[in-house]
């Protein structure tokens, strides 16, 4: 919570802070809170309150990549508000966290890179003061959290995470950008694949998980990518035994180059449970409820970087980090559809 002075009313105008009740969610969940304006030493106009919720996207150009505030939902929690001078004024709210929403903390620990808040915005006058931002940590979804598990459980390390502008082929998607998270393989693997991405897209019904493999090249044998794409209900996502489908999956990757997915859980992160890989082309293939590998007719998955969620040991505070990663880059936005 950031209490401050709105500039557009001078000295001694009314301050504005935004309190959560609780920093703690999880994708399809709410975030509640308040909007305290404290009245200063005149009666005041305030046009609108908004809210919105902010993540940092990396935009590729070119040959170039640079990074920007993306605004992914935004509401109008109260219109033409006056403030007695000296008075409080609280404003329940209530925000709706996409289903695509990036995660940013697993297994009590942030995910470095990784920061998503509410943004508090007062329209004065017909002009915004924007203000500062509340940082919210967005947990795994139980489903999520079964195959970040099994990660963790067949070696997996951390290796970075960030959110990518951009669109999945053969996915169903919200927002205009996905969240990628990269991992090194466990050693046996290590020798043909270099690392491997995890992309999650999930809605109320179903999870996707998108897995992508840099395969490494040899003396007699090219480099490449392999691509995973496995969709399940949450239930089912839930009861799949993803360690052995993610293994089985990068199996057939390190010896032919290509995969049919298998996924898997969760201890990748110095201690914490493990993360995925990034999504990309490749048949559309899967396991079901019972964990028994099969193939599932669909469009292949487009060239994709991987964006997930993953817990990590020693994380930053996300309150520490905010401020700085939020001051950098542009400012764009990638609404719902």
């Amino acid at each position: 919570m950031f209490k401050r002075m709105l500039s557009a009313f001078g000295v001694g105008g009314p301050s504005v802070d935004t309190v959560l009740d609780s920093p703690h969610a999880a994708p399809g969940q709410l975030v509640t809170g308040q909007v305290r304006i404290q009245g200063g030493s005149a009666d005041a106009e305030i046009g609108q309150v908004v809210l919105s919720l902010v993540t940092r996207v990396e935009v590729e150009h070119g040959d170039h990549e640079f990074g920007g505030v993306s605004e992914f939902f935004r509401t109008v929690v109260q219109q033409g508000v006056r403030v007695p001078a000296g008075q409080l004024v609280a404003i329940p709210f209530q925000l709706p966290l996409p289903w695509e929403t990036p995660i940013t903390a697993v297994g009590g620990g942030q995910l470095p890179g990784m920061t998503v808040g509410v943004r508090t915005e007062l329209v004065i006058a017909g002009a915004p003061d924007k203000g500062d931002l509340d940082p919210i940590q967005v947990h795994p979804l139980p489903s999520q959290d079964a195959v970040l598990n099994a990660f963790g459980q067949l070696g997996f390390s951390f290796r970075s995470a960030d959110v990518e502008a951009g669109r999945l082929h053969g996915v169903p998607q919200e927002l205009g950008f996905y969240q990628e998270i990269e991992f090194f393989p466990p050693a046996q693997f290590a020798g043909s694949v270099s690392q491997v991405e995890l992309t999650f897209v999930a809605n109320p019904h179903e999870l996707y998980v998108i897995l992508e493999a840099d395969k490494r090249g040899g003396m007699f044998s090219s480099g490449g990518d392999a691509f995973g794409h496995f969709r399940a209900s949450h239930q089912e996502a839930q009861g799949t035994d993803w360690a052995s489908a993610v293994n089985g999956w990068l199996a057939q990757v390190a010896q032919r180059g290509h995969a049919n997915p298998a996924f898997g859980g969760n201890p990748a992160f110095g201690g914490q449970p493990g993360y995925g890989h990034q999504p990309g082309y490749g048949g559309h293939h899967g396991y079901d409820q019972h964990g028994h590998h099969g193939h599932r007719s669909g469009p292949g998955i487009g060239g994709v970087v991987a964006a997930g969620a993953a817990g990590v040991v020693g994380g930053m505070v996300l309150g520490e980090v905010v401020d700085e990663v939020f001051d950098e880059g542009e400012d764009f936005a990638f609404g719902e559809e």
